[in-house]
């Protein structure tokens, strides 16, 4: 009997193995290059001190009114090349997001300001997860926090264990 899946053997997940080690190491890696975690961002936000990144909602005046994480600069994407310098120290990292895993606005305004030369990454899950796992967030009627959704984040602690 041989340990080598076949097409015609193989359930749906292993018809196409999966990579090596070393290609999934590689890629895995290069995506935590790319992207922040909602509950990473959050905490690095709360910690004392300067968290050595910037946050940028890239949604309209609208979205943003409706809701955006308190301490980021609003830079809808459509402006980004007109404004990012005077809103942004290219020298500090830039987090991105919109509103949610449906949207890929966050994923459009990173690659605007890596093309003007800023470090950037991209905030899984954006607004959406931000409010689902119980963050604090600002309204144009102000502060609010809802909470926890249990199927984002655990209900009795601070750590997802992640």
């Amino acid at each position: 009997m041989t340990s080598q899946l076949t097409t015609s053997t193989a359930n749906p997940v292993l018809r196409v193995p999966p990579a090596s080690p070393a290609a999934a190491a590689a890629y895995f890696g290069a995506s935590l290059a790319f992207h922040a975690d909602v509950s990473d961002v959050a905490a690095a936000l709360a910690a004392d001190g300067d968290p050595g990144f910037v946050v940028v909602d890239s949604r309209s005046a609208a979205s943003w009114d409706q809701g955006h994480i308190p301490g980021a600069v609003h830079l809808p994407t459509a402006l980004i090349a007109e404004q990012a310098r005077d809103l942004l120290d290219p020298t500090v990292p830039v987090v991105t997001y919109c509103w949610g895993p449906g949207c890929n606005g966050a994923t459009r305004a990173a690659l605007a300001l890596a093309e003007l030369g800023y470090q950037v990454k991209e905030m899984l899950g954006g607004f959406e997860y931000w409010a689902r796992e119980g963050f604090e967030f600002e309204t144009w009627e102000g502060r609010e926090r809802r909470t926890a959704d249990p199927l984002t984040a655990p209900v009795d602690s601070d750590d997802c264990g992640c």
